[in-house]
């Protein structure tokens, strides 16, 4: 009895740990250990980002239609990362023509903002 017990329970733990993971929009773009991404890999995640920021209402639709203008590595506030600037000239509120995305080096998204800091 002790014996089925345990092959029961180890059965149930493969079957969960083995299951497929789904994750949520931008789930592609989350890299592990300190290889430095490519700059394609870096502008596709960034647009991958901006599409989902776009598609929850977090920033105007209009930006889904809007391409890169500049992907660049600059010196962050733990050390190099990558930014990544959309503009949007047909942005209505004209503080918010330039979005900027950050990424480590890596390729992990930091954080979006108008401001570029």
């Amino acid at each position: 009895m002790k014996h089925i017990i345990t092959t029961l329970a180890c059965a149930a733990a493969f079957a969960v740990a083995s299951s497929p993971a789904f994750a949520s929009a931008g789930g592609s773009c989350h890299f592990h250990g300190n290889k430095p991404a490519v700059e394609a890999t870096v502008l596709a995640c960034a647009v991958q980002r901006k599409d989902a920021l776009a598609s929850s209402g977090k920033i105007d639709a209009s930006w889904k239609s809007v391409k890169q203008d500049k992907v660049e590595q600059v010196d962050g506030k733990k050390g190099k990362e990558w930014k990544v600037t959309f503009a949007n000239p047909a942005a209505k509120d004209k503080g918010k023509e330039t979005l900027y995305l950050f990424f480590t080096v890596p390729g992990n998204f930091i954080a979006a903002n108008f401001t570029g800091q």
